[in-house]
């Protein structure tokens, strides 16, 4: 059985037959462009006109923090969607998107959703529900970052963040960061990022390669944090 394209595999067209796919497509005023890696596909203060949909390679999101820091936001493979939020609300996105491989891209808009024209066919309400999903599925994403980000251990960030790819893949799983990329998701340094997946490795938490984590212990699970000490070090 052929593997599903990017396109079929994006929730948008998921289970679509090909007549109805090539109408989605149509609805949504698809596009292609391919990139080089480095491109930028969008750069801060600029509105995002358009969403997107990987086709080939990987591309970046991320923003720049108040001393000039990059702080990845998602990175997008081959079938997922990246922009659709700050597309829909039409207003300027603080964020810069980078193919960090050579990319294809499928660029869509959400207009016919926001100004229906009729006449209106069951399958016009059907892309517009899932694309409304897709919306929540991204506020979904975002929960789950800050999950991560307001631990206040490095340790409990990444026993977090590795906890989420273990509940949605099993033990066995890569992540789509390099050492680099997953400090910058972290928010972390690199170094200090190393020296804490070693201890978590020394301890038979967890084993990886690059960025193929193993889990060890299958009671892996985000520690409570203690909360704020005050400046006598009493919680």
């Amino acid at each position: 059985m052929p593997h599903p394209s990017p396109i079929e595999q994006c929730p948008l067209f998921r289970g679509l037959s090909p007549e109805d796919r090539a109408y989605a497509l149509a609805y949504f005023s698809a596009k292609k462009k391919s990139y080089q890696k480095g491109a930028f596909l969008h750069k801060v203060s600029f509105p995002l006109l358009r969403f997107g949909l990987v086709l080939t390679g990987t591309v970046q999101v991320y923003m720049d923090d108040m001393d000039g820091h990059h702080l990845i936001m998602n990175s997008v493979g081959p079938g997922e969607l990246f922009g659709e939020s700050y597309c829909f609300l039409g207003s300027d996105a603080p964020i810069y998107i980078c193919a960090v491989s050579d990319a294809d891209i499928l660029w869509m808009t959400p207009d016919r959703i926001k100004a229906p024209q009729p006449p209106f066919l069951p399958l016009d309400w059907e892309l517009s529900n899932r694309f409304i999903s897709a919306l929540a599925e991204r506020t979904l994403t975002i929960n789950q970052r800050v999950q991560i980000l307001s631990r206040s251990t490095l340790r409990t960030k990444i026993i977090t963040f590795l906890s989420q790819y273990a509940a949605a893949q099993g033990d066995s799983f890569t992540i789509p960061f390099d050492r680099a990329g997953m400090a910058s998701f972290l928010g972390a340094d690199r170094s200090a990022l190393s020296r804490e997946l070693s201890k978590l490795r020394q301890e038979g938490i967890l084993d990886y390669h690059r960025n193929h984590f193993q889990i060890c212990k299958r009671s892996l699970n985000p520690p409570a944090d203690k909360g704020p000490k005050n400046i006598d070090g009493k919680a």
